[in-house]
């Protein structure tokens, strides 16, 4: 596959959700960390949080990369559905898709494994690519209107539902205003076919102009300890509008479980291999904030993917991360952040020492970090 292609299928297959479709191979090699988890992994997640007005588990879980890994294997389909009724089981309340995962599987996968519990979760789903009803990518944005109420009502078919929880704009169309997509989304309100809406890594000003059409619930963005961009503007909006923000990719493309060190290349395919963040030299650089990270893993008896997600919620009370996994052990792993709290202290202290270590990279390519901060057409 070209740079050109890979680039087109991925900005698809990665762009918002939740999460990139990160396999657990990555994190196998550091499967010995799980020994400091002490209890965390056996815990329910019975902390709860708003986004807006809706009630979800403080942690929530991202199934993009269940219909076929990151490092393109197809997991089975059996065990990914035990993963997602474990996940419920464990206090998961929050589960994450888009049609633009498979496209269509997750949604699929989500569906089949949640028909039992469909009214005790909540259900996210994503609409905004060029996507066609047999499943072809024909590239670009879609945020027609009435493309929107297509894709929607296939949507449902697919999550064996009668109505979304939480709907988001995969991606800023530019060439849609932003109130005739919330102007589609309160039409598919009104039939109750959806209940609240939100944004997936939005331009400033289209959020608030989405919000005042109709109030948003969520944004979506990447932010983690290895991305902490939206701390400059979209988490203080959020805070100022009473918007609920859920972190995609929370683990840093698996970086952040402790599974990549300076060795680590990536097979041919792997997107990361495209991320100058893991380039061999920044490898090195960046190894510092993982340093960091296991020594407070040590302190906090917790895991490196715990630590992790436990400073994303230590961050606001309405913050949800959804981290992905397609292996049993690193779900519940993840469902364990829940129970690590940082002291103020405690978080003051992280926090500086973090502040100290700079990144180095760019967090995306070029061609799918030009979809991120994009601001919708006018209304004439």
């Amino acid at each position: 596959m070209n740079r050109r292609n890979l680039l087109k299928t991925a900005g698809l297959a990665i762009a918002g959700s939740a999460i990139l479709p990160f396999d657990a191979l990555a994190r196998t090699s550091n499967e010995n960390q799980n020994s400091l988890t002490n209890d965390n992994t056996s815990l329910l997640v019975s902390d709860k949080r708003k986004l807006g007005k809706l009630e979800v588990s403080a942690i929530g879980l991202g199934v993009q990369n269940m219909h076929r890994t990151y490092h393109t294997i197809v997991p089975s389909r059996k065990e990914m559905h035990n993963i997602i009724q474990s996940a419920f089981d464990n206090g998961v309340t929050l589960f994450d898709t888009a049609e633009a995962y498979g496209p269509f599987e997750c949604e699929k996968i989500l569906g089949e494994a949640t028909a039992s519990f469909r009214d005790k979760i909540v259900i996210e789903t994503k609409f905004g690519f060029n996507i066609g009803g047999d499943g072809r990518r024909s590239g670009g944005l879609n945020s027609d209107p009435d493309h929107i109420k297509k894709v929607v009502e296939a949507s449902l078919t697919r999550l064996k539902t009668d109505r979304i929880d939480l709907l988001y704009q995969h991606r800023v169309d530019s060439s849609v205003p932003i109130e005739d997509v919330v102007g589609a989304i309160k039409d598919l309100i009104k039939e109750g076919k959806v209940l609240y809406y939100g944004l997936s890594e939005p331009g400033i000003q289209t959020v608030r102009r989405a919000h005042k059409e109709h109030p948003i619930s969520a944004i979506q963005n990447e932010y983690s300890l290895l991305w902490r961009g939206p701390e400059a503007e979209i988490i203080p909006l959020c805070e100022e509008l009473g918007i609920g923000f859920v972190p995609w990719s929370p683990l840093g493309m698996a970086f952040l479980t402790g599974a990549i060190d300076v060795n680590t290349r990536f097979a041919q395919g792997d997107f990361r291999g495209f991320v100058s963040r893991f380039s061999p030299e920044n490898l090195v650089k960046n190894m510092l904030l993982v340093d960091l990270i296991k020594k407070w893993g040590i302190r906090k008896e917790a895991t490196p993917a715990q630590i992790s997600l436990a400073w994303l919620l230590a961050q606001k009370p309405w913050i949800v991360p959804i981290p992905g996994t397609t292996q049993m052990t690193h779900m519940k792993d993840n469902v364990g952040a829940n129970n690590v709290k940082f002291t103020a202290t405690e978080l003051q202290e992280f926090t500086n020492e973090l502040n100290a270590i700079p990144i180095s990279g760019e967090r995306l390519p070029a061609g799918v970090q030009a979809m991120s901060g994009v601001e919708a057409a006018l209304k004439k």
